[in-house]
């Protein structure tokens, strides 16, 4: 298997955001990859959602 085609910077940051070893990141197949950005993405998303929430339900 090939490594992603993707750059150093963007492996580095992903590879902390997901907490994996950069080694790994750059050999895991791309499917699992994506799935993986998309839980993350979910994630942020429902934390943003409960952040804005927040201050309105104080009331």
């Amino acid at each position: 298997m090939r490594p992603l085609p993707i750059s150093p910077e963007t492996a580095v940051k992903l590879a902390e955001a997901l907490n994996v070893p950069l080694e790994r990141l750059m050999h895991m197949p791309q499917h699992i990859l994506l799935q993986k950005m998309m839980e993350l993405a979910k994630q942020e998303q429902e934390a943003d959602k409960a952040d804005k929430q927040e201050p309105g339900s104080a009331e």
